[in-house]
């Protein structure tokens, strides 16, 4: 049997972003939570969330220095 028949189906790009955004809120499931470390490659959450992470405090330091500058 190929390897490639005995991978799982991994989280389409939505479903990770989605995941991550709900996790950065605190407002995620535990069903969707069980279901991401069940199906979810841990790769993917990791890169999402320092993605997710440097994003936001580039905006807050752009917000904030829009603010000082008005």
């Amino acid at each position: 049997m190929p390897a490639d028949q005995n991978k799982q189906p991994s989280h389409s790009l939505l479903k990770v972003i989605r995941s991550i955004f709900a996790a950065a809120l605190g407002v995620q499931k535990n069903e969707q939570r069980l279901e991401d470390f069940k199906q979810g490659r841990a790769r993917d959450f990791i890169i999402g969330g320092i993605l997710f992470v440097v994003l936001f405090v580039a905006t807050l330091v752009g917000l904030v220095n829009w603010i000082l500058s008005a």
